[in-house]
């Protein structure tokens, strides 16, 4: 999990979320992850469409570009939105946050953390580099 945390977050500055909406596949960019006790956490709001299409099928793709290396996730998204301190954590890290609306006492304020994740970091000549399970 460390690589996988490592690229998305030092290494590129969007990755990009695939979910499934209805019968069709939909991506959306999403910004840095954040790392709360051992799990990899995202954000969103639960008013977009995004939210609601993880709730209907949280099994979703992942994939980023660093301009040389690329990443791909093949995981599911857990709903963590009641763990207050995983909210703190995810809030302490964005000073932005607030401003937009992310607030613990805000309902729409959606947290999710991958699992069941296969991460495979890839060259640009398609050679795995890293591979990790968690």
């Amino acid at each position: 999990m460390e690589k996988t945390f490592d690229f998305l977050k030092n290494k590129t500055q969007v990755n990009f979320v695939s979910t499934i909406d209805g019968d069709r596949p939909s991506c959306r960019p999403f910004g840095d992850p954040v790392l709360f006790e051992g799990k990899i956490y995202v954000m969103t709001n639960a008013k977009k469409k995004v939210a609601k299409q993880i709730a209907a099928n949280n099994k979703v793709c992942i994939v980023a570009f660093n301009g040389e290396n690329w990443i791909r996730i093949n995981c599911s998204l857990i709903d963590d939105s009641g763990n207050i301190e995983a909210k703190k954590a995810i809030l302490s890290e964005f000073e932005w946050a607030e401003a937009a609306g992310y607030t613990l006492d805000a309902p729409d304020f959606k947290i999710f953390y991958l699992a069941d994740a296969d991460a495979t970091i890839y060259s640009e000549d398609g050679d795995v580099l890293a591979e990790e399970r968690f």
